[in-house]
């Protein structure tokens, strides 16, 4: 069950000065190794009876610091605190990454925590902020003494399939479609939400009408090709043949995701799905035509319901 988690966007929108053991780190893709780190520090915060935390920078410093572009986020902001809520944590805080904020220095931001606050400890694993990353472990435990906090770095040497578990790497299972790899680092499916769109209504014409996701243009799609999916709408499940990429048997531009539910009818455009990836089917491929389409997808149905 989500636990209602609080969450303000800047230091000074706290509204309560308390002790908090506080988080530092992207979470993006709240995956094992992070869980690990959360699930620790919520444990301790209870025992002695502070307040949970995350600060965790928006947009991610790297897209900043490395002027990237495209896709790239694990899950959007919204789901992303939803997670954290889902470890407990009480307060998240996704404080705007920009130059003011790259240009301050380690101290002074370690005094805007303790100010706005009252942190007590800080926990995390490999990172730094402040200018030039001077804020590493090393440098807090020797500030935390004159500060009145204490350090608990979190090594991540958590493993899935006898790999160490870590965001570049989901990304780089889910640039080939490898959901195992990539459901096992997160020890949950992955998962893309969207509002259902018109699109060309090509698919009722075969016989498989599929309902198109508008999906945050920032947020990374699993490799192009089919997949057995879960689609959730509100708290109904149902099996779904979704398709990622632009659809090269129809003259496709666009990289679009959309889903086929099976045993669904009814109209869903305007309404929000959710959808779980669990097998890559096969790759996208271009058919001679729309028989030929409609040939594999029935396939692709078949094999659906096999996995799911």
């Amino acid at each position: 069950m989500t636990q209602k988690i609080v969450h303000v966007n800047t230091l000074a929108e706290i509204a309560d000065r308390r002790p908090t053991f506080l988080a530092l780190g992207s979470f993006d893709g709240v995956h094992l190794g992070h869980q690990d780190v959360l699930t620790k520090m919520v444990h301790a915060a209870r025992i002695s009876g502070t307040r949970s935390a995350v600060l965790t920078f928006f947009p991610h410093p790297k897209r900043v610091l490395k002027n990237l572009s495209g896709r790239y986020y694990l899950h959007t902001l919204e789901n992303r605190l939803a997670l954290l809520g889902d470890h407990g944590v009480d307060l998240a805080i996704a404080h705007p990454f920009n130059e003011e904020v790259r240009d301050t220095r380690a101290a002074d931001f370690v005094d805007q925590l303790r100010d706005s606050l009252d942190m007590r400890q800080i926990w995390g694993g490999n990172f730094a902020f402040g200018y030039q990353r001077e804020g590493d472990g090393n440098f807090l435990r020797l500030l935390g003494p004159q500060k009145g906090f204490t350090v608990q770095l979190v090594e991540s040497m958590v493993r899935w399939d006898g790999r160490l578990v870590s965001s570049s790497r989901i990304r780089q299972s889910l640039s080939i479609g490898d959901m195992r790899d990539v459901n096992g680092c997160l020890g949950r499916p992955y998962s893309l939400t969207g509002s259902v769109i018109k699109g060309d209504q090509r698919g009722r014409t075969i016989g498989f009408p599929t309902a198109n996701l508008a999906v945050w243009d920032e947020l990374i799609l699993p490799a192009d090709g089919v997949y057995a999916t879960y689609a959730w709408l509100g708290d109904e499940r149902f099996k779904a043949a979704t398709n990622v990429g632009i659809r090269p048997t129809v003259n496709g531009r666009q990289r679009m995701v959309e889903a086929h539910l099976l045993d669904f009818s009814g109209d869903l455009y305007g309404q929000t799905i959710r959808l779980q990836f669990i097998v890559h089917i096969r790759p996208e491929k271009k058919f001679s035509g729309l028989d030929a389409l409609k040939v594999q997808i029935n396939a692709d149905v078949l094999e659906v319901t096999r996995h799911l």
